[in-house]
């Protein structure tokens, strides 16, 4: 016997056709992520300054050390699947306009949210 607080179907009114995409820049491209994030309508994001890190590639470490002095930042949203491109897409002109800053784009799926 099934309680009755069981899912009894793998679909339910909580699934989503979203992705989460978790953007991470130095902190000197905080206002024109903030301005591509307004002039794309993503309303809804969270932020978190002064992260530190080393890219996988290319770029300078940022510590927040007298040797490694910068800090990043990253930002997260959850936006519809259609939006995805168009915000991928801005990011990386930003990265080709101005590669020693760095910026990048991860993206992965939302399986349901509440």
């Amino acid at each position: 016997m099934k309680s009755s607080w069981m899912v009894h179907s793998t679909k339910n009114k909580y699934d989503t056709h979203m992705k989460a995409v978790m953007i991470f820049y130095n902190q000197a491209l905080t206002e024109r992520l903030e301005f591509i994030l307004e002039s794309l309508e993503i309303r809804g994001y969270s932020r978190w300054t002064d992260v530190q890190g080393v890219g996988s590639e290319t770029g300078a470490p940022r510590m927040n050390t007298h040797t490694w002095p910068e800090n990043n930042s990253a930002t997260m949203t959850i936006v519809e699947d259609e939006q995805v491109p168009r915000l991928l897409e801005t990011i990386k002109k930003i990265d080709k306009i101005n590669e020693e800053v760095g910026i990048r784009a991860f993206v992965w799926n939302i399986e349901q949210s509440i």
